[in-house]
């Protein structure tokens, strides 16, 4: 499969007056069109900074220090700002998580998603009102002409929701990015949009990063999962495999402390510390601090070792005696 996004050691720090956060360390993956690439990770872990990095989406003190973000072979990292916004909504969108902070209140829903689409073309606003609501009807909102007066408020959750990725599919785009989307819905309303954005995927052959902090979102939509700690990628291959089979200690805490992996009444499982400030990091493994499995050997820096479709960056995995 041709890759569509090509990502290399891609380093993404903060400048503080506290320090350096290396808040994207060394990342590198490829997602190929069609395919559905799960972030996943617990808050801090780096991968909403990934998802901002690829779209070069990052405020001072924040900047990419180092690394290559390909998109179709053309190289992304040092582009001047026109070049972005040329890439950004129209070959390359994003949904963010709340769309409350992400649509204007002041505006209707028409307008709002007839300026992302005059931003790329020229159209006039019959035709992008037509656009508009042939997009909402496609994610599943009804009498979507009708939607396009109303104001974000007017909207329950979901439908907000709903408009926010029907922007993304405006033009088109090659990559949709989606960080955390459903995080703020309720479980029917979260199913019914993963199987939307599904169908829309397999349908437009659009790629799709679908960063989240909950595996059992991940393991529903996506074919592939990369797994991140401490601005780093620790475990990676398809999805079913990770999950039913996970080698990493990070991993294995993390599938271990879903509910529906223990018994009823009984105390769900959890990784104990907290995740390490990356100001202040462990000399090695970063997960060292709260691993079980360390030994005095962690104490040197881990690859992300490849293991056929999968990789994994420990020297002591799991299923392997330490």
């Amino acid at each position: 499969m041709t890759p569509v996004l090509e990502v290399s050691d891609l380093r993404t720090h903060f400048f503080t007056r506290a320090g350096v956060v290396k808040a994207v360390d060394g990342v590198s993956f490829e997602v190929g069109r069609g395919e559905v690439v799960g972030l996943v990770g617990e808050s801090g872990s780096g991968k909403s900074v990934t998802g901002f990095s690829l779209l070069g989406l990052i405020d001072p003190p924040g900047r990419i220090v180092g690394g290559s973000v390909k998109f179709r072979g053309e190289e992304l990292v040092g582009q001047p700002p026109r070049a972005l916004r040329r890439i950004r909504g129209a070959k390359i969108a994003m949904v963010f998580q709340d769309p409350m902070m992400t649509l204007n209140p002041v505006l209707t829903i028409g307008r709002q998603m007839a300026l992302a689409v005059t931003a790329h073309e020229r159209m006039s606003r019959r035709a992008a009102d037509a656009r508009s609501a042939e997009v909402l009807a496609r994610v599943g909102i009804p009498e979507a002409r009708a939607r396009l007066a109303a104001y974000p408020h007017e909207m329950s959750g979901g439908m907000r929701q709903r408009v926010a990725i029907a922007i993304a599919l405006l033009h088109g785009a090659d990559v949709i990015i989606a960080d955390e989307p459903t995080t703020a819905l309720d479980v029917s309303i979260q199913a019914q949009i993963l199987a939307e954005v599904g169908e829309l995927v397999k349908g437009s052959g659009t790629a799709l990063i679908w960063i989240s902090h909950d595996l059992a979102t991940v393991s529903a939509i996506a074919s592939r999962v990369l797994v991140m700690y401490a601005g780093r990628i620790v475990e990676e291959g398809p999805v079913g495999a990770v999950l039913s089979d996970p080698r990493h200690p990070y991993t294995a805490g993390l599938v271990a402390s879903l509910p529906a992996m223990s018994e009823p009444g009984e105390p769900l499982a959890q990784i104990r510390g907290s995740a390490v400030s990356l100001l202040d990091l462990p000399e090695g493994c970063a997960f060292r601090p709260r691993c079980d499995r360390a030994t005095a050997a962690c104490a040197a820096e881990p690859a992300l070792r490849p293991d056929g479709a999968r990789a994994v960056r420990c020297i002591h995995p799991v299923g392997v005696a330490a």
